[in-house]
């Protein structure tokens, strides 16, 4: 049998995490296909497509430039005609998602890692260290951690790509049955070809992109499941064209010589325009015809398709690209920082060459007898060059590779942390958090701006239908006696539907009038039922008799369609041209004529039916900012009572439609069929002229009423959002809901308060509208500013390199509430500054009926401008290209499929569990990677300034002052693990105490733990430690003698001594570092300094030498050196002039300047002392002696102050001003009042007659 052309490139696949032309979204017109108005047999074609059809004969040819996701401008297939369609060389069915084979590996991954610049900088000094003329240390000191970190790196990569080797062999070694030659033949998934035709069964794959041509069902129907595609597990209907409908049986497909020409390879999942040219016709191809590759066939017997796109063409794959790499703000500082490390290495190596160059000139030549030059070297300048270099080598550790393999293992163990906390896992849909990346974790530490969908994700997105208004009356509300509403729980029980067989038993209901209008036969009332039981996409199953099950796209149309159910207008079944309802226990088969669907613009969806007596008409739902403009006038006076409903539903935060209809005679709507079909084969502007047609027809139409939905917050959203308030992060809802809702959402979650000064509501049209808005909104804030803002004086707020204005600093607090047409205006280019100045002086602000790229370029101006760490949320596929513009992206896994999931950083199934990942997760990992790199940089510069100084004393010969074994051990051994342990596991307080205080939260968002000023005094103490570390041996050294008389100093017993220094001062000192102790850090510190003398004393043994002669050769150098008394005295020296002033800074600090951290645990101490005290007081059982007394005012003076909240909720002026003024106030006072309880014996007596 033939295969395949050879393949072609594939199209260039659009790297993951780049924002699609379109952003993705749940599917709006997802519905059975619609029979031609003038029954021609002719499918339409959705309202949107992505390319521009050039007008032509048949067959046309794509006339436009080529698109932008490859070279093809066009794409043909013909059915049965591989011979035909290989001369266009498209990509085979065979996908490949691995990136190495067994021969391409090595090289492949060895040049990727080397386009890591650190691993290309040690690369070249190991190189450096290859050269003996210059290379005073062994290769091995370089060659082995970097080997380590490639060979680790490798390993991963190379189990990486197992896995998808073995996935891709799985995929593509799939069976499939494919019409060859008129017979059906088994064939792998990897040997189909574009034009194949192929076969499907119930339960299968889809093997390719393919039009379906035929099923097993009435009408060329067939029902998939998307899930792999968009996360959805409601079923989907697809239907083939009529005119290949018929074609069930092998034999007329295996004649069938159709065309397809259709739009080139893209990854709009949603989109999809062709023509299929047969028999000298022509006939519109739309997403509704299309299976896609990652589909699965359900309640489908069998059916028929044609493959259009395959392998790397399908929009499975073409969407299957890698995500953007996003880089934290530490990354790039660390960066930064590395740079000018590099350079002050540069810098010394400079300044120790020039001082060989003179040694070598002033007193080396004096000494050639003794030290002569290598024979390479002929003079003082060269010697000097040569140890440039030399020292370079030495001096490089003050970046070792260590640092970025621990920083990678330190992320890994957060976002294990993340993933393996049970307070984030929801039980009710046994879904975890999940930390999705492992580089962005330190940056949920410094979260200033958080950017939320409304639906989804402050809401459940579980809709109830809970209200309606028809012809002028509402329904829903429940009334007392006396007339007054009656709240949730005093209303009687729900209405009994008893009446009705079909009825949904979990519907509830509590207005018993809307249920008496429906038996009394309301004709409005029941013209209302039948409008929400026929316009809508859902699809019905029936399992048993009587027992409906509903597969809706979205939760609001399951809502209407089963409320109108429940009312005795049963929405039983669907074929392409009929629709069958139950009204009231009769079954009415109506004639699908039209259905003009929902999409974003129009923002409403209409349905054409023929009633049983003929009559034809027009039903219509959608927002009322659409609706209410294409009303006949007559209906003005029910208009006004209908609007004042919808802003009484609004106002309760409910989500409204408008319902209305049209009648339409016989004449105007054949005419206007064959408008609407002329629109849909138009190869030019088919979606504009598609939608002119349905404008036409959605006009003059009569008001039937509005509904209203409820979607009721997620639980704990009002307490997340105050605390993330409190922590000093602004929260903004971008929201396609309407304005009332929105609003009334945000006083639900407590994002808005009747407490606020004022609530900012711009509306404008037009540019100048906007603008005047903004203005006197500032001005409005102006006249109330003070110098003081969220607990920071104004001249600090100016002084750092972000937009900042007077706005910033205003007294009191603001809200902003914009909707999508006048936010169009707002960021536009001229407006964009003032709108961000405008907003970000709010507390809170609100943007109403947004477009998701609206979403994205809110979020991109607030990272443009403020330079702030962004965050957004959402669930929606509406919300991906927000959350990949954010600096960190969350995805709720919720009723609207995983797309946000599976474009987000980090996921959980409910908004409450964002206050865990920053508070406590976030928090903590940004104090635990500032701690860690503080240290990091500290004990390095400790360990390779000591090279430094020796240089002034052995004529700069580029000579170590220690072991080379030490040198290599020193970072991978020695001094790794405990600060690794720091880093993952080391807390400054409780979780419950992040939690309680989240004004711990606000150095993250400053950059306080870790900035260029942090730096440099981990540097400074550093090098303050390389010189004692240095001078304090080499004095002691100078006049010590050993036990027996002879002289102490020698070089390797001072490489002993400093080495031993080193190791115990670095030690103590991650000791001082440590703030949260578990058995592990102790293991680690304490092990790591029996692992340095056990290796230290095992290179100076006998059993070594004899095994290494020439690498040996100090046989018991260390257990002489350490023997000596005067040794450990240096190092005790060393350890404790070292330590002595970090201990004593930080008790100077502790006592008169704590921050908000120390203070919050020193009443954690203050609270467990008491709790001892007063179980000391309950044993001794004396309460009427002075000092009895003295001890119940001891603790009811301190109890009162902090468990009372006075002095540490963050609701009060004292903690607020934490980070303005001294703590030391706070503590002092709580001193002086446990010795003004001390000396009241009186007061301190009355006390324990109250308990």
């Amino acid at each position: 049998m033939a295969l395949c052309a050879k393949k072609r490139p594939p199209a260039p696949v659009p790297p993951r995490g780049a924002a699609p032309s379109e952003p993705l979204r749940p599917r709006t017109d997802r519905q059975t296909a619609r029979p031609s108005p003038a029954q021609t047999g002719i499918m339409t074609v959705p309202k949107e497509m992505p390319e521009k059809w050039a007008r032509a004969g048949a067959p046309p040819s794509w006339s436009r430039k080529k698109p932008s996701w490859g070279t093809e401008e066009e794409r043909r297939a013909r059915a049965n005609d591989r011979e035909y369609n290989e001369k266009f060389q498209y990509a085979s069915n065979c996908i490949k998602t691995s990136k190495y084979n067994i021969l391409t590996f090595l090289p492949v991954n060895l040049f990727e890692q080397f386009q890591e610049v650190a691993n290309t900088y040690f690369l070249f000094l190991l190189i450096l260290q290859l050269i003996p003329q210059i290379s005073s240390l062994s290769w091995f000191t370089t060659i082995v951690p970097l080997v380590l970190v490639l060979t680790i790196t490798a390993v991963k990569d190379a189990t990486d790509d197992y896995f998808r080797h073995k996935s891709d062999n799985q995929v593509n070694n799939r069976q499939s049955q494919v019409l060859i030659n008129g017979i059906l033949q088994q064939e792998q998934w990897m040997n189909v070809c574009v034009g194949d035709i192929i076969k499907l069964e119930n339960n299968q794959f889809v093997a390719a992109d393919l039009l379906l041509l035929s099923s097993s069902e009435p009408h060329g129907l067939c029902y998939i499941e998307t899930a792999e595609l968009d996360g959805e597990t409601n079923m989907k209907v697809r239907q083939a064209i009529p005119v290949t409908s018929e074609l069930g049986d092998i034999s007329k497909l295996a004649k069938f010589d159709g065309e397809v020409i259709c739009e080139p390879p893209n990854n709009k999942l949603d989109k999809f325009s062709g023509t299929l040219y047969w028999k000298e016709n022509k006939f519109p191809l739309s997403n509704q015809n299309m299976l896609l590759r990652g589909c699965v066939l359900r309640n489908t017997e069998w059916c028929f398709g044609l493959v259009i796109f395959a392998g790397p063409d399908t929009k499975l794959m073409q969407n299957s690209g890698r995500t953007k790499f996003k880089r934290t703000s530490i990354d790039r500082l660390m960066n930064t920082l590395v740079l000018w490390i590099f350079g002050f290495l540069v810098c010394m190596g400079v300044i120790l060459a020039i001082g060989n160059a003179i040694w070598e000139h002033e007193v080396g030549t004096r000494f050639q007898v003794y030290l002569p030059w290598d024979e390479a070297v002929d003079s003082a300048f060269f010697s000097g060059f040569l140890s440039f270099w030399s020292y370079i080598i030495i001096l490089n550790t003050v970046v070792p590779i260590s640092l970025y393999v621990s920083v990678e293992v330190i992320r890994l163990g957060h976002s294990y942390f993340i993933n393996w906390d049970k307070k984030m896992f929801c039980m009710k849909k046994r879904t975890p958090a999940e930390a999705r990346t492992t580089t962005l974790n330190e940056e949920l530490g410094q979260v200033e701006y958080i950017f939320s969908d409304k639906t989804g994700t402050l809401t459940q997105n579980i809709m109830v239908f809970n209200k309606c208004s028809i012809n002028g009356r509402s329904y829903g509300d429940v009334f007392d006696v006396l007339g007054h509403k009656a709240e949730l729980g005093e209303r009687p029980e729900p209405v009994d539907f008893s009446f009705n067989p079909l009825a949904d038993k979990k519907f509830l209901f509590w207005d018993p009038t809307l249920l008496e209008a429906v038996k009394m036969g309301d004709p409005h009332t029941h013209e209302f039922f039948r409008l929400l039981s026929l316009c809508h996409t859902v699809m019905s199953e029936e399992k048993s008799e009587g027992e409906l099950y509903y597969k809706a796209q979205s939760p609001d149309e399951g809502a209407l369609v089963t409320a109108a159910r429940n009312f005795g207008f049963v929405f039983r079944s669907r074929t392409p041209t009929t629709i069958t309802v139950h009204e009231m226990g009769t079954a009415i088969t109506y004639q699908l004529l039209a259905i003009l669907d929902f999409n974003n613009i129009r923002k409403r969806m209409s349905v054409i039916v023929r009633n049983p007596e003929g009559k034809i008409r027009l039903y219509c739902k959608g927002a009322d900012t659409i609706l209410l403009d294409r009303l006949h006038h007559s209906t003005q006076e029910l208009l006004n009572t209908t609007t004042d409903h919808l802003n009484e539903y609004a106002g309760e935060g409910l989500r409204t439609l408008v319902l209305a209809y049209k009648d339409l005679d016989e004449e105007y709507y054949e005419e206007w069929a064959g408008r609407r079909l002329q629109a849909s084969l138009a190869q030019d502007s088919r979606d504009d002229r598609l939608a002119s047609v349905y404008e036409e027809v959605e006009s003059d139409m009569m008001l039937l009423g509005a509904t209203a939905i409820e979607d009721k917050l997620q639980q704990g959203v009002p307490e997340t959002i105050a605390l993330l308030t409190l922590a000093n992060i602004k929260i903004w809802v971008l929201t396609g809901d309407k304005q009332e809702t929105a609003v009334n959402i945000g006083y639900s979650c407590k994002m808005l308060t009747d407490d606020m000064t004022e609530v900012f509501i711009v509306t404008g049209h037009t540019v100048l509208e906007v603008r005047e808005e903004l203005r006197k909104a500032r001005e409005k804030m102006m006249d109330s500013s003070r110098a003081v803002g969220n607990g920071f004086t104004y001249q600090e707020k100016v002084s750092s390199s972000r937009l900042t204005s007077v706005l910033e600093a205003v007294a009191g607090e603001y809200a902003l509430v914009i909707n999508g047409h006048s936010l169009a205006h707002a960021l536009e280019a001229d407006m964009e500054l003032e709108f961000l100045e405008t907003a970000c002086a709010c507390k809170a602000v609100i943007c109403c009926r947004v477009t998701p790229l609206q979403k994205a370029q809110v979020v991109e101006l607030v990272k443009k401008y403020k330079k702030a760490v962004t965050l957004a949320i959402g669930d929606g596929a509406n919300d991906v290209s927000m959350i990949k513009t954010a600096h960190i992206g969350v995805g709720i896994s919720g009723q609207e499929g995983i797309q946000a999931v599976l474009a987000s950083d980090y996921s959980f199934s409910q908004f409450k569990f964002l206050q865990r990942l920053l508070l406590v997760h976030g928090r903590w990992s940004y104090l635990r990677m500032c701690k860690f790199l503080c240290y990091f940089f500290y004990k390095n510069f400790a360990f390779t300034m000591v090279h430094f100084w020796f240089g002034f004393f052995c004529g700069f010969s580029a000579q170590t002052v220690y072991d080379q074994y030490f040198i290599t051990l020193y970072n991978i051994v020695y001094t790794s693990l405990p600060v690794l342990a720091m880093g993952v596991f080391d807390q400054d307080v409780p979780e419950q105490r992040s939690m309680e205080y989240p004004k711990l939260y606000e150095p993250g968002q400053l950059n306080l733990l870790f900035n260029k000023r942090e730096f440099f005094i981990c540097i400074a103490q550093g090098i303050y430690t390389s010189v004692l570390m240095f001078f304090i041996p080499y004095g002691v050294f100078a006049e010590a003698t050993r036990d027996d008389g002879t002289q102490l100093a020698d070089y390797q017993s001072f490489a002993v001594t400093v080495a031993t220094s080193l190791v115990i001062v670095v030690s103590v000192q991650i000791g001082l570092d440590t703030g949260y102790w578990t058995a592990i850090n102790h293991f680690f510190i304490w092990g790591s300094l029996a692992v340095y003398f056990a290796i230290l004393f095992a290179m100076h043994s006998n059993g070594l030498f004899d095994m290494f002669p020439n690498q040996f050769q100090f046989v018991g150098n260390a257990q002489n050196t350490l023997a000596q008394p005067t040794v450990w005295l240096t190092i005790v020296l060393t350890t404790v002039v070292c330590i002595m002033p970090v201990v004593a800074f930080r008790f100077l600090r502790l006592n008169l300047k704590p921050d908000l951290s120390d203070t919050v645990r020193y009443t954690q101490l203050v609270r467990k002392k008491q709790k001892a005290q007063h179980r000391c007081m309950r044993r001794v059982g004396r309460t009427g002696s002075r000092r009895s007394g003295y001890a119940f005012s001891h603790q009811e003076g301190f109890g009162e102050l902090i468990m009372s909240g006075k002095n540490m909720r963050l609701s009060s002026l004292a903690l607020s001003s934490f980070t303005t003024r001294s703590s030391s106030s706070w503590i002092e006072s709580l001193r002086r009042k446990k010795s003004d309880s001390a000396s009241s014996p009186s007061g301190g007596a009355e006390k324990p007659l109250k308990g």
